[in-house]
């Protein structure tokens, strides 16, 4: 029985994962979701806003090495990578605190595929019950989205946006052959624009949902280590 590539022997030592977002208050809502349950060392990095900061920080936390070990280079399992944080909604009928699983990201560099999204859809549906889960492309922008330009790139079928997803994920793999997914908390929607994150409802509602996801990215990182047929 042959592992999928990527997916370590019993015996060697499990990967780290880490989670890349941009803001503090991101930091804070996935910090608050605790460690209790993840297979192996789990590092939550702050990159700071836009696609060039997500860049910066993805290539020294993965060129340095992340905690636990994992710096992509061959010497050490290569850590899996998730993106996280809030997002801007693109499709009609979405809320505030509704989930977005990427199964690929779309940037300046192209198309990057997300790795084993089912898992994370199935598992953020447990995690945060009552809460819509929405699986498609998350496409970038290296600027807030609103009204018209919204419009436009829901045309080209992506269902979210958000500027660090793609330049984390391709960052990540330019470093090393790994896993990658990206997980958005939708804070603003076509019929729900927000001028500031956390200034109204909608803004707390996300937060409390992001909150509530690292278990499934433990579920996810877990299901990476099982033997493929």
């Amino acid at each position: 029985m042959a592992a999928s590539p990527g997916t370590p022997p019993h015996d060697a030592p499990v990967p780290p994962l880490l989670i890349a977002c941009a803001l503090g208050i991101e930091r804070l809502a996935l910090r608050a979701g605790g460690r209790g349950g993840a297979p192996g060392p789990v590092t939550v990095l702050r990159t700071g806003m836009g696609p060039k900061n997500a860049e910066r920080g993805l290539a020294r936390a993965l060129g340095g090495g992340v905690e636990g070990g994992g710096d992509g280079t061959g010497t050490a399992p290569a850590a899996g990578v998730i993106a996280s944080g809030f997002c801007a909604g693109l499709a009609p009928g979405m809320h505030p605190g509704d989930v977005v699983v990427a199964d690929e990201t779309r940037g300046p560099w192209g198309v990057t595929p997300c790795t084993a999204a089912h898992v994370l859809t199935e598992a953020l549906a447990r995690a945060v019950p009552g809460r819509t889960v929405h699986t498609g492309p998350l496409t970038a922008s290296d600027h807030v989205v609103r009204g018209e330009e919204r419009t436009e790139l829901a045309a080209t079928g992506a269902i979210a946006v958000d500027m660090e997803s793609a330049a984390t994920l391709h960052t990540a793999l330019r470093a090393g052959v790994r896993p990658v997914a990206a997980v958005r908390v939708v804070v603003d929607a076509p019929e729900h624009e927000l001028v500031r994150i956390g200034t109204v409802r909608g803004g707390i509602s996300a937060f409390r949902v992001l909150c509530s996801v690292m278990p499934a990215f433990y579920e996810w990182h877990r299901s990476l280590l099982l033997p493929r047929r």
